[in-house]
Formats: structure tokens, C-alpha cells, sequence
């Protein structure tokens, strides 16, 4: 794919990305779409009253190399590489 760019618009098209220059294996990121949702459990029942609509905003998550999925915030050596590609 080349950069972090290309990487996104991937993503945005429903593919895997990843880096060629991370070190764990079965690292990925994707996209996943906003939604909208009414709060009917907790933790949100402790922030917001039930019945609360939530607009949920589309972000990206990453697979870390344990299986287990996480918020990702790109660091500055991910939004200047070059070696993302997309995974099948």
C-alpha cells in the first residue's frame, strides 16, 4: 500500500491493514463504523442515564499480537511509514 494514506482509504474499503515493521505477529488494524445505540447497561448506565442515545463515532482498532482488541492512536513512526499493507 505504501503509506498511512492509503492505509486508511483500505480500511475505509473494509480491509486489514498492517506494517511490515511490526514486530508482533497477527497484528492488524480496521475500521469500525459508528453506530447509534440507546444505553441500557452498565459502565455506560453509571455515566448516562438509561435509554440515553449514544452516537458511537467510527474509529480504528488494532488486533494485538495476544488476539485481544484495543483503541489505536497512530504514533508519529506509524503516520510516516511505508511499509503498510493490506492483509486477505
Amino acid at each position: 500500500l505504501g503509506g498511512i494514506g492509503a492505509a486508511v482509504e483500505s480500511m475505509h474499503n473494509g480491509h486489514k491493514v498492517c506494517r511490515a515493521g511490526w514486530n508482533g505477529r497477527g497484528m492488524f488494524l480496521f475500521l469500525v463504523p459508528g453506530s447509534v445505540f440507546h444505553v441500557n447497561r452498565p459502565p455506560l448506565m453509571g455515566i448516562y442515564p438509561e435509554g440515553t442515545e449514544i452516537n458511537y463515532r467510527p474509529h480504528v482498532d488494532m488486533r494485538t499480537a495476544d488476539g485481544q482488541v484495543v483503541p489505536w492512536v497512530c504514533s508519529q513512526s506509524d503516520l510516516l511509514a511505508t511499509d503498510w499493507y493490506e492483509l486477505p
